[in-house]
Formats: C-alpha cells, sequence, structure tokens
C-alpha cells in the first residue's frame, strides 16, 4: 500500500513537472497565451545567482571595456569553448558559465564593460591554487582592463588571520560580516598582477553565504572603480564652465550698460556659448549618468554588508564614504553647474532677443512712416500731373475745336474761329476735368474689394 502511495506521488510529481516544462516550453499560464515579455520579466531574478563557495577558494574578476561591440565578447567565448570542447553560447545571451578544471569561468555582459570570474579551490596545505588561471598568454581580451580583483576565501584560522597584516595598514579597511561569522580585508591597492586584493576570513558560513558575500565584495570594488570614471572628466569641464560663466558675466554686463556693440552681435556671442555649453552637457551625459548608478550600486551593497567596526580598523562603508563621496559630489557641482548656466543663458538669450525684437520693430515703424510720406508725395505728384494732363488735353481738344470753326466757313458757318475757340475752352477743361474725375474714382473703386481681399 505504502509503496502504490509512493509511485502515485512520483507520478504526480512528474505530471506536476511535465506541465511546467510543457507551460515554460509554449509560454502559456494555465493554458492561456503568455506575452511575449513574460519569460525575460520571470528569468530575471534567477539572471545573476549567487555561487556555491566551498572555503578555501580563490576568485579572480576582469572587467574588460568593451568599446569592439559584443562581437568581440562572443569571439573569445567561442575560443574557451572551443578549448573546452563544449558548445558557446548563444550570441544574444547576457551571461554564460563553464566548468574549467576543478574552477569555473562565469561571463556576463553589462552596458559598457563584461566581466570575467573565474574561481577555483586553494591548496589547504599550501594556500596556492589547484588550476592555472584561464588569464594567460593564450586568453585574447575582448577590450582594455578596467578592474581587476583576486579574492581569496580562507578558514578562519590564527594562520590566517595574520594575512591582514600583509594590506597596507594607512588604507587597511577591515570589519565583521554576516553578524560576526565572517570579516572581510582589502587595503584598496593592487598587487605584482595589477589586482585589487580582498581577504575573506570564514568562520563557519554555508556555501550559499559565501558565494552571496564573495560576490557583494568583488561588485563593491567593480562598480567603484567604473563610479570614478566621471571625476577625470569633471575635473576638465570645471575649467570650462568657469571660462562660461565669465564669458555670460561679461556679455551681461555689456547687455546691462547697452554698449555700442550692437545687439546682432552679442546675440550671436551668446549663441556660440551656449552651443558650446550644450555640446559638453551631451558629451557628459552618459558618463555622469553611469557613475551616479554605479555608486547607488556601492553604496547598496555596502549596505547589505551590516558591517561591524573591528577595533582599531576602519570599514569598508566609512573607507568609501570619505574617499569616493568627495568624488561623487564633484561629478554631481559639475551637472549642476552645467545645469545651472544653461537657464541662465536661455534667460539672457531671451531678453537680448526681446531687445532685438524691439529694435526690429522700431526700424519697421521707421520704415513703414517713410513709405507713408513717398506714398503721400507720390499721390500729390499724380495730382499734379494729372491736372497737367487735364491741360494739356484740353489744348489739344480746343485746337481741334478751332480747326473745326476755321474750316466751317465753306459750309455757311460764319463764325469767328477765335470767337468759338474761346467759347470752347471752359467747356473742354471742365468737361474733360470731369471725366478724368470719374476715372480716377472708378479705378478707386475697382481696387477697394482688392485691397479688403488682400
Amino acid at each position: 500500500m505504502a509503496k502504490r502511495d509512493s509511485e502515485t506521488a512520483d507520478d504526480a510529481g512528474r505530471g506536476r513537472n511535465g506541465r511546467a516544462a510543457a507551460a515554460q516550453t509554449t509560454g502559456s499560464v494555465l493554458g492561456f497565451a503568455a506575452h511575449e515579455g513574460r519569460a525575460g520579466a520571470v528569468g530575471e531574478v534567477h539572471a545573476r545567482p549567487h555561487p556555491l563557495v566551498e572555503t578555501p577558494r580563490l576568485m579572480i574578476q576582469l572587467s574588460f571595456m568593451t568599446e569592439g561591440g559584443s562581437s568581440v565578447d562572443a569571439a573569445v567565448l567561442a575560443e574557451l569553448s572551443r578549448r573546452l570542447g563544449i558548445s558557446p553560447p548563444d550570441r544574444n545571451a547576457r551571461h554564460h558559465t563553464m566548468r574549467w578544471g576543478k574552477g569555473t569561468l562565469r561571463w556576463e555582459r553589462h552596458t559598457e564593460f563584461s566581466t570575467y570570474l573565474w574561481d577555483c579551490p586553494l591548496s589547504a596545505r599550501t594556500g596556492r591554487p589547484l588550476e592555472d588561471s584561464p588569464f594567460g598568454e593564450s586568453f585574447s581580451p575582448p577590450g582594455t582592463v578596467m578592474s581587476g580583483v583576486r579574492l581569496e576565501i580562507r578558514k578562519w584560522t590564527p594562520a590566517s588571520e595574520k594575512l591582514v597584516d600583509s594590506f597596507d595598514p594607512a588604507s587597511l579597511s577591515y570589519s565583521l560580516v554576516e553578524n560576526g561569522k565572517a570579516a572581510a580585508a582589502t587595503d584598496f591597492r593592487q598587487d605584482g598582477d595589477g589586482l585589487t586584493r580582498i581577504l575573506i576570513l570564514d568562520k563557519g558560513l554555508s556555501p550559499a553565504r559565501v558565494g552571496a558575500l564573495s560576490q557583494r565584495l568583488i561588485e563593491i570594488e567593480t562598480y567603484r572603480i567604473f563610479a570614478m570614471l566621471g571625476l577625470p572628466l569633471a575635473q576638465s569641464l570645471s575649467s570650462r564652465i568657469r571660462r562660461m560663466e565669465d564669458r555670460l558675466a561679461q556679455l551681461t554686463a555689456e547687455m546691462r550698460t547697452r554698449s555700442q556693440r550692437p545687439s546682432q552681435e552679442l546675440l550671436s556671442d551668446l549663441t556660440e556659448l551656449a552651443a558650446e555649453l550644450e555640446a559638453d552637457a551631451a558629451a557628459s551625459l552618459y558618463r555622469f549618468g553611469a557613475s551616479r548608478a554605479y555608486h547607488g550600486i556601492v553604496e547598496e551593497r555596502l549596505d547589505m554588508l551590516n558591517e561591524e567596526a573591528v577595533p582599531g580598523h576602519e570599514t569598508w562603508a566609512a573607507f568609501l564614504q570619505r574617499r569616493v563621496a568627495p568624488a561623487m559630489r564633484t561629478c554631481r557641482s559639475v551637472e549642476e553647474r552645467q545645469a545651472n548656466l544653461s537657464r541662465k543663458l536661455a534667460r539672457a538669450t531671451t531678453l537680448l532677443r526681446t531687445w532685438v525684437d524691439v529694435d526690429v520693430e522700431r526700424q519697421n515703424r521707421d520704415l513703414l512712416a517713410s513709405m507713408n510720406r513717398r506714398a503721400k508725395m507720390q499721390l500729390r505728384l499724380q495730382q499734379t500731373v494729372e491736372g497737367l494732363s487735364v491741360a494739356a488735353v484740353s489744348y489739344y481738344v480746343v485746337g481741334l475745336i478751332g480747326y473745326l470753326a476755321k474750316g466751317g466757313r465753306p459750309y455757311g458757318l460764319d463764325l469767328p474761329a477765335e470767337t468759338v475757340t474761346a467759347a470752347a475752352v471752359p467747356v473742354v477743361v471742365v468737361a474733360i476735368w470731369l471725366f478724368v474725375r470719374r476715372l480716377r474714382r472708378k479705378h478707386g473703386s475697382d481696387d477697394a474689394p482688392r485691397r479688403e481681399a488682400e
């Protein structure tokens, strides 16, 4: 009976596992179609599990800048996989783990860098690694090295505790972690291989806790270095911003005193200054943002350590707060100065544009007044010309009437030509004047609808 119950339970378990596998394969939940992004969202929390680490152990992590893109990492992983006789990871993968002798080699791709973490057991007798590092002459780096960490995990014994004395006492950070079940020590200095040495003394942690602790300590050192990348840029931009601030003060002083320089020249100088500032801000936007993010990760990992100070020594958090925090404040200060200067330039440019618009409107007013005067002069000239044209046309018409009067005598018209001509003058002048006036009024009435339409 018990055997049948056991078989029934096994069958039920296999059924659940089979349904779970089918759901993962088909991307469904209770038979319903799942969103295309569900698999990534669900699996993200399991993407970077803490390694299970047995004490004693050695870990070496190298961080490489990936200026060449993900294809370079893919080529390196393909070569390593070929040497091990295994299949390389997918080109779109962001992390990969492979066995390397008695140890493990883990790769992970980040936004601007990739990390290669190798771990292997240490000899309990000699304290030396039992395997050779994969980072030898045959290893092809995917880019330039940014950070390197050498972390040793040893049992907490009087002999291993003496290893703390090998660190530089001037910068030694030594504290108890994991509720006093472990200690972490480093001096944040590089050894002969250019690696930052970190020592963990284990007093009985589980492999999972050792793995979590080692990962946090490595990330603190890695992200600390990447956070500091913003400091040289901030220092170089500080002098440029100072020069721009002095130039803005000079230009605003000229605006206030209304110097002899034209407003257009001042506006051109302000525009060039704003363009230079925006170019610097755009070039530093990513680096300052990345430094803030990296520093935030460092602070989170330090909080998770729950350090307890060892008498006579400084904790990791206290040391980094004293050394790294000022650099981050410098980066934030430069960002704030850029933002403030940008706002001041915008206000000054708006004010000067207002002055330029007022000057343009004044010039337009003077131009319209000049055009009005010319129009009045043209109207007067036109009226004068019309008067002269009335006189000229009347002269020719009266002359024609005089010719008609002289030529009428053979037909019995016995009127003196001079009398007829004299009598026709006022009649012709009035008639032609009325005719010209009627034409002018007609053209004026035809142009009125056109002007209203315009």
